[in-house]
């Protein structure tokens, strides 16, 4: 945990989002597991992209703080942090 707090603000609520990526495979779990069986590799595929479709349909943006994160690694990590724009 001590070294989580070593980053700054910025970067912390940036890696406060691993919990909805968490989010997601878990309720993608949930709906295969519940089907257990596809008749089909397609089936699967269809079923994933509906579920993603409906999980994804009442987010709103990204994180707001991105920028300012990119920033803070390009200080901390400018040797291995290739900065994009955004």
């Amino acid at each position: 945990m001590i070294p989580f707090f070593a980053f700054a603000p910025a970067v912390r609520r940036v890696i406060y989002t691993t919990n909805a990526i968490e989010s997601i495979h878990a309720q993608l779990r949930k709906i295969i597991k519940t089907r257990g069986h596809f008749p089909s590799d397609d089936a699967a595929t269809k079923l994933l992209w509906l579920a993603l479709r409906n999980i994804t349909a009442d987010w709103g943006r990204g994180a707001k703080e991105w920028r300012e994160a990119m920033n803070q690694f390009a200080i901390a990590y400018g040797d291995r942090f290739i900065k994009t724009a955004v």
